[in-house]
């Protein structure tokens, strides 16, 4: 099945350089060019991903985010001129699952595309429950939680998550963590994994329950 993703960007030609592409690619595009014209989009034609800008005048990228989030679980890619690790913490933390700084090589793009997708492709053998002490990971429903406490993670967070739940006990280097849950090879100084690393531990450690993902200095993260 074809996937389909939604472009919300209010430059005209950024959406057209992204709908030929896209459609070359063999993606099914919409493009809207503006917040509101995005959510309608969103809730009427169910993208299984969207793109989206974050400087829009009207509704802008951190409340569309939002609101996509609380409607549902449809990945969020956003693209932002701005490059300040406050910006890419703030759309973490309203639940997007990345961040690509313009302007960006379309390679890029489309190495991330293929993989938030593959993220959410469903199919194949279900998997059981990943559970460590009172951390529960369930694949079927994709729902997180730690002891009667329900956890929300984004389509990463769960997928990085399961990473750590699926080889505990074991030091995950930063280059196979890169590389298992963010599908490609990620050049560069970028902090990403650190930030969502601290995300997943203010979720799972909300309630006072004690630190489960440890840092290992100059090797990698743990889950014991």
């Amino acid at each position: 099945m074809t996937a389909k993703i939604l472009v919300i960007d209010d430059d005209r030609r950024i959406t057209a350089l992204l709908r030929r592409t896209l459609l070359f690619e063999g993606y099914e595009v919409r493009v809207a060019r503006g917040g509101e014209e995005g959510l309608r989009l969103a809730s009427a034609w169910l993208p299984d991903l969207v793109l989206l800008d974050v400087l829009m005048p009207g509704l802008n990228g951190w409340e569309v985010c939002r609101r996509l989030r609380a409607a549902g679980g449809v990945p969020v890619l956003m693209l932002t001129a701005r490059d300040e690790v406050s910006d890419r913490v703030k759309g973490l933390d309203l639940g997007a699952d990345d961040y690509l700084v313009k302007p960006f090589a379309l390679e890029e793009l489309l190495a991330r595309i293929r993989a938030l997708l593959r993220r959410k492709k469903p199919g194949g053998t279900a998997l059981k429950p990943l559970i460590y002490e009172d951390l529960v990971l369930d694949h079927t429903t994709r729902g997180v939680r730690r002891g009667d406490r329900l956890i929300q993670l984004t389509v990463r967070e769960f997928d990085l998550l399961a990473l750590f739940l699926g080889n505990p006990h074991q030091v995950l280097t930063r280059d196979l963590i890169m590389e298992r849950v963010w599908g490609y090879d990620f050049s560069g100084e970028s902090n990403v994994l650190e930030v969502y690393i601290g995300m997943l531990r203010q979720k799972t450690e909300e309630a006072g329950e004690r630190r489960l993902i440890h840092t290992r200095r100059g090797v990698g993260y743990v889950l014991e």
